[in-house]
């Protein structure tokens, strides 16, 4: 329920005392709960949220219990900027912003050797709507700290919806899975999974000029991969992937093969289709403790990289938001449902066991 007090903050602009929020309270619970609006320092922004994806590790989290309750989720993040901290001087009130969530240090051992996401700065969240930070999208307005004030906002152009823009760091992490990689021009890759990170991954596989196939099980999802650029996208139960990969690489197999689904079957499979000398980069593989299968011969004896690639970085951000904001990485058509905040756990649930129809959610507060 939104408050009736209101307090004046930039000119035009209002903003409640408390706002409706979903609320973690344990592994399968979120409740619409109202909560104070948080308080923001000098160097720190209060956004409206007007758009938050869905990620996977939200799903995770939810639905396994991976953190301690109580928790605000929700880091794929677009608004509208509704207070802006003395100390800041880039953005100010009425601003439409996306957000990351995570930023490091730039000066300890991890960051020295670019593997930003395990700098401890880094992995310190940056963005709360309460509680301990963890995200904070899926409320009516979130805190930007101002570690994420000064790197981790950008603006959204002009003619770029908030939907768009809510895809500026999940893009980012995709790219940088392919710079993890090594990915070089011409090279065969394939894409295990054509859900929405899939359908991220293979676009901008596409535009630095590797050929893709994507795998997926859904005939929906295959039509769209097609129709983003995929060379091939096929259905393993159904259509024969080691002839079609032989026949496009000389009967060697896939330079890359990116692991897009959480299922830990297709690690195998992927390490069938690299190449002698390839590489399998595992990219949803998040829960811990989970222990996988793998045929140790293909990387000692037959030297195939066994790879991962986890979060955003820093040194993406403008190659992300170029891509996006261009258009040269098309994600509209990726959006499949909107909910409000009290049909959040629908739209996890729907995320987490998607229909033929369903693609990415997002939750518009």
């Amino acid at each position: 329920m939104r408050a009736a007090l209101l307090e004046q903050t930039a000119p035009a602009l209002r903003v409640p005392r408390e706002m409706r929020a979903a609320v973690y309270r344990s592994p399968g619970e979120v409740r619409l709960e109202s909560v104070p609006v948080p308080e923001t320092g000098d160097g720190e922004l209060l956004i409206r949220v007007d758009c938050c994806g869905v990620c996977g590790t939200d799903i995770k989290k939810i639905e396994r219990g991976l953190v301690e309750p109580p928790r605000i989720f929700g880091h794929e993040i677009a608004g509208t900027v509704v207070r802006a901290g003395a100390a800041v001087t880039r953005f100010s009130a009425g601003d439409r912003v996306a957000l990351h969530h995570h930023i490091p240090c730039r000066s300890c051992f991890y960051c020295s050797k670019k593997l930003f996401s395990q700098c401890e700065s880094y992995r310190r969240t940056g963005t709360t709507a309460g509680f301990a930070p963890a995200g904070g999208g899926f409320a009516e307005y979130v805190r930007v700290m101002d570690w994420i004030v000064r790197e981790g906002v950008v603006p959204i152009p002009d003619g770029v919806g908030f939907e768009e823009a809510s895809f500026l760091e999940p893009l980012n992490t995709c790219l940088k899975a392919l710079e993890t990689a090594d990915l070089q021009a011409g090279e065969m890759v394939v894409i295990v999974g054509q859900g929405p990170i899939g359908l991220l991954l293979l676009p901008a596989a596409v535009v630095q000029v590797a050929r893709v196939l994507g795998l997926d099980l859904m005939e929906s999802r295959l039509a769209l991969a097609r129709r983003l650029g995929a060379e091939l996208a096929l259905d393993p139960r159904r259509d024969d992937v080691r002839a079609a990969i032989g026949d496009r690489s000389e009967g060697r197999g896939a330079d890359l093969v990116i692991v897009a689904t959480a299922d830990a079957r297709a690690i195998a499979s992927a390490q069938e289709m690299a190449r002698r000398g390839g590489r399998v980069l595992l990219f949803a593989q998040t829960v811990p403790g989970e222990i996988v299968p793998v045929d140790a011969s293909r990387i000692c004896v037959e030297e195939k990289k066994l790879i991962g690639s986890y979060s955003a970085s820093v040194e993406l951000q403008d190659k992300a938001a170029s891509l996006l904001f261009s258009r040269r990485v098309r994600v509209a058509e990726l959006v499949s449902h909107r909910f409000a905040l009290d049909r959040l756990l629908e739209g996890v649930e729907l995320a987490a066991r998607p229909s033929e129809d369903s693609l990415k959610v997002v939750i518009r507060p």
